[in-house]
């Protein structure tokens, strides 16, 4: 049989590793037409080249090219849509998914279909606030870029201060990613009242509640829901604590987010792709709050489908990326249920020390269900990582699967106890005061 070729717009060891233990590995072979580190960590990006780039290792391919993936956000996922035209194959339109990514754009399209389910949002241009002066929101209200990924740029305002201090540093930054998504979407001819619009940030009412990720794909018109994980926050902090799956939230409200879902994704059209989508549910009022749509399945939630379904749901990127219906997630994993638990530092630190590869496989083989990844090198400063959110810095992950959520925690607490990792803190240099270095739950 001849074998298929799909190729990854941003590949990188573990999620290559992942693919190849997808049942579909028995018959395609994952190449990549973008390397991770050729649309991260780098001075600019490049989308046309970076396009070309690719477009030209699938044409070059000796061999068919049956499809494309991506995993990653901008540019990977922008340039997903391009190449998927340019080459024929199943994927989603460009429009759809710049709905998706530019995220004034998107809350306008929620809106319409979705009204009771978005926060106040405005949009205003951060380098003209002391022209203007006026802060769009009554505080407290988040801040952001109309596009960035990882909460780069991210800040909460709790007053005037605050809002003229953020506003500074996000105009010093903001051309990163803004300057060449409005050059795309200009050069792709999206309406001009997107394209062409002044402001380059989004204010948004606070929104809270127990916070999830609804994972879906949509496969000739029909959205299909199959997994939702909690984003479980760090006790009186903005960032992520862990990710942890399967869902603990009601099934009620389980339905109802997913009833707002397929409304919301057939309003922008998105086909023929994978998503996930990002939700608050507020206890207290009983009110769902829609935070933001990912034209994409999230790769942070791959190892913990795999711990507990014994596949990670990129096996349902591939088959939507081949055009074919996917298949329901098997339960053949060795656990009831699994997390994602990142490691994090709250000041800007130096790293000391960093536990070695035989070090970390010590620890998988002691704690059954355990692997850690870390993203620092010894010497390094945590102020050199790049696209942190604005609180902390995300040091490593440690993915564990074992039978609830107890066992999860223990697990966790034992591993962190062996790890070695050993930060110094630059206390001077901290980035923001929310408190001092922590990787604890």
């Amino acid at each position: 049989m001849k074998r298929k070729s799909i190729f990854v717009v941003g590949a990188d060891a573990p999620n290559m590793e992942r693919l190849r233990r997808l049942p579909q590995a028995k018959e395609c072979d994952f190449l990549a037409a973008l390397e991770l580190d050729e649309i991260r960590g780098v001075e600019s990006f490049d989308v046309p080249a970076l396009t070309e780039k690719a477009a030209s290792r699938m044409a070059e391919h000796h061999g068919s090219v049956d499809g494309v993936v991506a995993f990653y956000d901008f540019p990977a996922s922008t340039i997903l849509p391009i190449l998927v035209d340019r080459f024929a194959l199943p994927g989603p339109r460009l429009e759809s998914v710049l709905k998706c990514e530019h995220k004034y754009w998107g809350r306008l399209e929620q809106l319409e279909v979705a009204p009771d389910h978005v926060p106040q949002f405005r949009a205003f241009d951060p380098c003209a606030v002391h022209r203007r002066g006026d802060m769009p929101l009554s505080p407290p209200f988040w801040i952001k870029p109309v596009k960035s990924f990882r909460s780069y740029l991210g800040f909460l305002v709790n007053d005037e201060r605050d809002f003229r201090a953020y506003s500074d540093e996000i105009c010093r930054h903001v051309d990163y990613i803004i300057a060449p998504f409005r050059e795309m979407l200009r050069a792709h001819h999206m309406p001009a009242e997107i394209a062409d619009m002044d402001e380059t940030c989004l204010a948004e009412s606070l929104i809270s509640g127990a916070q999830c990720t609804l994972e879906g794909y949509v496969y000739q018109g029909e959205v299909v829901l199959y997994g939702i994980v909690d984003s479980v926050r760090a006790a009186d902090r903005s960032s992520f604590s862990r990710y942890q799956y399967p869902s603990s939230l009601p099934q009620t409200v389980q339905h109802r987010m997913a009833n707002i879902t397929r409304r919301v994704i057939e309003r922008i059209a998105l086909d023929n792709a994978c998503f996930d989508i990002e939700y608050f549910w507020d206890q207290a009022t009983d009110n769902i709050w829609l935070l933001e749509i990912n034209p994409r399945l999230s790769q942070s939630h791959g190892e913990i489908f795999e711990l507990v379904h014994g596949v990670s749901h990129q096996t349902h990127m591939v088959d939507i990326a081949l055009g074919r219906k996917p298949q329901p997630l098997p339960n053949d994993g060795p656990y009831e249920m699994a997390a994602n638990c990142h490691l994090r530092a709250f000041e800007d630190s130096r790293v000391q020390r960093v536990p070695d590869k035989d070090e970390l496989r010590r620890i998988s083989e002691r704690i059954p269900g355990v692997t850690v990844r870390l993203y620092v090198e010894q010497g390094q400063t945590l102020s050199e990582l790049e696209n942190q959110d604005s609180y902390s810095f995300e040091v490593g992950s440690i993915f564990v699967g074992g039978r609830d959520e107890l066992d999860i925690l223990e697990k966790y607490d034992s591993a962190l106890e062996q790890l070695g990792l050993e930060l110094a803190p630059l206390r001077s240099d901290a980035l923001a005061p929310e408190g001092t270095p922590v990787t604890g739950h």
